[in-house]
């Protein structure tokens, strides 16, 4: 067990942990995707909030759902940690930035990272907050104010910002999650670039638009 937590709290540990929980959330990104696209509709909100229903009430879902909490929190720790190790081994600068032909979705992962987390926490604060933990509203409440929400330039740009963010930190996440597997060989490095690039743009992209169009079209 002693060997366990050592390679878990050792750099290459840390390193592991941040891509496995991170292609968990690569995951989750898609599901929620999937939810938010059925704002598209114009059925009133019933196909979204029959899928928010259906997310609530699955047993699955709802073990999931604690294990992405729990993915979340320690991807964010386990992304500070790892951060915060690499500028002490390099004095101060990190790790990532060493080679001089960096791209800045490596060089500038981690404040991407933080920028996610502070859209995070305003989003959960409007809705999973008042969903799950005071109740201040319902599912099937859900639907509409979410669409107020969107309504608000202010919000609007906020989002925005979160989900630009996303794409420059899954940019370069998304591959590296798998690199740190051990899948960057000659055969599986150019389907996992290729996939992380198509996966890196349309997921953001989709959230992007669906703001977009409640605003200028609902």
């Amino acid at each position: 067990m002693k060997w366990l937590i050592s390679f878990f709290t050792s750099s290459l540990g840390r390193k592991l942990i941040m891509a496995l929980t991170g292609l968990f959330l690569i995951i989750f990104l898609l599901i929620h995707l999937t939810g938010n696209s059925l704002l598209l509709l114009n059925d009133g909100g019933e196909s979204f909030t029959g899928f928010v229903v259906f997310m609530e009430e699955n047993p699955v879902i709802k073990i999931s759902a604690y294990i992405l909490y729990l993915g979340f929190i320690i991807h964010i720790i386990q992304g500070i940690s790892v951060y915060l190790g690499n500028r002490k081994a390099k004095g101060g600068s990190y790790a990532v930035t060493t080679t001089a032909n960096a791209s800045i979705f490596s060089k500038y992962m981690f404040w991407f990272g933080m920028v996610i987390l502070i859209f995070l926490i305003i989003h959960l604060g409007d809705f999973w907050l008042g969903l799950k933990v005071t109740h201040t509203f319902g599912n099937e409440e859900l639907y509409h104010k979410l669409i107020n929400k969107f309504h608000n330039p202010i919000y609007l740009i906020i989002y925005e910002l979160g989900m630009i963010a996303l794409f420059m930190h899954l940019r370069h996440g998304f591959q590296s999650a798998f690199q740190t597997l051990g899948l960057n060989d000659k055969k599986w490095t150019p389907i996992v670039k290729c996939l992380g690039n198509i996966y890196s743009i349309i997921v953001p992209l989709g959230f992007f638009i669906i703001p977009l169009y409640v605003y200028f079209v609902k």
